[in-house]
């Protein structure tokens, strides 16, 4: 991610250069502790905007100067390409539940900005009244409802310049901003034999879940169990000894992380644990870790954070799926992090550990915690996403098959073939 953001720098950097006025100030690798006041401090007084880039969106300097002349520097505005619900969700609170469409967010990935005088404001708002919400789920609804302030503030405002098009596309002739294609790879794919597949599940969902588990993505995985609450040799599962809890399952997952570096499993480089109701390509997902060092302590899915305004903690929702190094469960085992009770909500309890730890938790947008119906359909139609999760008023079955099922396969050694690496 360094290196990427390192590169995108350097390409905007070199394109300030060819303008004849004064380029502007250097773009700044930010982390998650930078605040909106932070930022006026440092670029308030010499800058008329300020843009937020993901690290795949790639930029035209002179088309998105020109995109911004359009709009009065002296007043508030806050621009990007509009998402909206098409229903209301869980992961936005049910915001807006009567007519869901109404409300507008940014698609960070076609960038997004802010006038200097609403950052000016928000900068005020932030440091007099802290950010009080317990969780963090999905940042660019929040970010736009925290502007809006109930109507108090501005709504986003559309930018056609602003895209979410192909690098490459004949369609993106107009657009300021545009996304990699493709992505990335950062070498081979990691071969499925380095993956080993931990999923949690319970006696009452044997029949309604792992079958559809078994009919959708466990072919594709080479080492492979199912964690119960009762041995069912048909499956087969196998009984940690922890008793099934209807709410989190810290000390299933917690007993899963210890037969992980036992010698009762295979030795591999990466652990996936997932929900039996999680729906996930492994394909995809071993292109994925290609980018990454198993040797360093990695924790990787998406991140959700909790209290992160009174100094709380990032972790990986345990449902789209959480993938560790090895590096990374031997250093959680070795600490004194453990749960507080079996029932404990996993996923952030190990949240809790990384940051005592301080570890980072790493965000991928690939990773679902919700099913497809639950993001915007814009959100959606520029990924090539790893995973959905829980199979609540949908087929889950046919969501595979539209969404995470790669319907060829080359005889290559990892089974990934031309046309899913060109999509990632």
């Amino acid at each position: 991610h360094v290196s990427r953001a390192e590169r995108q720098r350097a390409d905007l950097l070199q394109q300030t250069q060819s303008l004849t006025q004064v380029p502007p100030a250097p773009p700044m690798p930010l982390r998650d502790t930078h605040t909106q006041h932070i930022l006026s401090l440092l670029f308030g007084k010499n800058s008329s905007w300020l843009v937020f880039l993901e690290e795949e969106t790639n930029v035209k300097v002179t088309k998105l100067l020109q995109a911004l002349r359009k709009f009065d520097r002296r007043k508030e505005w806050f621009l990007g390409k509009p998402l909206h619900d098409e229903e209301s969700t869980i992961i936005h609170h049910y915001a807006f539940a009567e007519n869901p469409s109404i409300f507008k967010y940014p698609d960070f990935s076609a960038a997004w900005a802010l006038s200097i005088p609403l950052l000016d404001r928000l900068a005020n708002k932030v440091r007099d009244d802290p950010l009080k919400s317990d969780f963090t789920i999905d940042l660019k609804h929040e970010v736009a409802l925290y502007i809006w302030e109930n109507g108090q503030g501005p709504r986003l405002t559309a930018v056609p310049e602003l895209c979410t098009e192909p690098e490459h596309s004949p369609t993106a002739q107009h657009c300021a901003t545009t996304l990699s294609s493709p992505a990335p790879l950062c070498g081979e794919p990691v071969k499925k034999e380095d993956i080993f597949v931990a999923v949690k599940t319970c006696k009452k969902f044997h029949t309604e879940r792992v079958s559809v588990v078994k009919k959708t993505w466990e072919r594709e995985a080479s080492l492979f169990e199912y964690y119960s609450d009762h041995t069912d040799p048909s499956i087969p599962t196998i009984d940690l000894g922890v008793p099934n809890t209807e709410r989190g399952h810290c000390g299933k997952t917690f007993a899963i992380l210890e037969r992980y570096v036992s010698d009762a499993v295979p030795k591999t480089r990466w652990l996936l644990v997932v929900d039996d109701d999680t729906l996930i390509s492994l394909p995809r997902l071993q292109m994925l870790l290609s980018c990454y060092d198993p040797s360093e302590p990695v924790c990787l899915g998406e991140r959700y954070g909790y209290g992160l305004g009174q100094g709380g903690y990032s972790y990986i929702t345990g449902g789209g799926g959480m993938v560790f190094s090895r590096a990374a469960v031997v250093r959680l085992l070795a600490s004194d992090c453990k749960c507080y009770s079996n029932d404990a909500p996993d996923d952030m309890v190990l949240g809790m550990c990384l940051n005592a730890l301080g570890l980072p938790v790493t965000h991928s947008s690939l990773f679902h915690q919700a099913r497809p119906e639950d993001y915007s359909r814009d959100f959606l139609a520029h990924q090539v996403p790893i995973s959905f999760h829980k199979h609540w008023n949908i087929d889950p079955i046919a969501v595979f098959n539209r969404w995470l099922k790669d319907e060829s396969r080359s005889t290559s050694p990892h089974g990934l073939n031309k046309s899913t690496k060109e999509e990632l």
